[in-house]
């Protein structure tokens, strides 16, 4: 038996909102009138822009990862 997921919680909701945006632009496409191949195309297109889109949105999980501390001033003062 597996003991663990075969994907995060995370990774599964990046897909499953990439494969909404994909299908949402391609039955968009196709009610605005292109063909099938089209609509199908921008819908693979849209997935694939979605995923890295939705990866850096969504925060990831890990505690390891530390948040910047330097505040705009430091930045300036160079």
């Amino acid at each position: 038996m597996v003991d663990h997921p075969l994907l995060s919680l995370r990774s599964a909701l990046i897909f499953l909102l990439a494969l909404l945006t994909g299908a949402a632009a391609g039955g968009l496409t196709a009610v605005a009138g292109e063909g099938v191949a089209h609509s199908v195309l921008a819908g693979l297109a849209a997935t694939g822009l979605a995923v890295p889109f939705f990866n850096r949105l969504i925060a990831v999980e890990d505690s390891a990862v530390q948040p910047r501390t330097s505040t705009v001033e430091e930045e300036s003062n160079g």
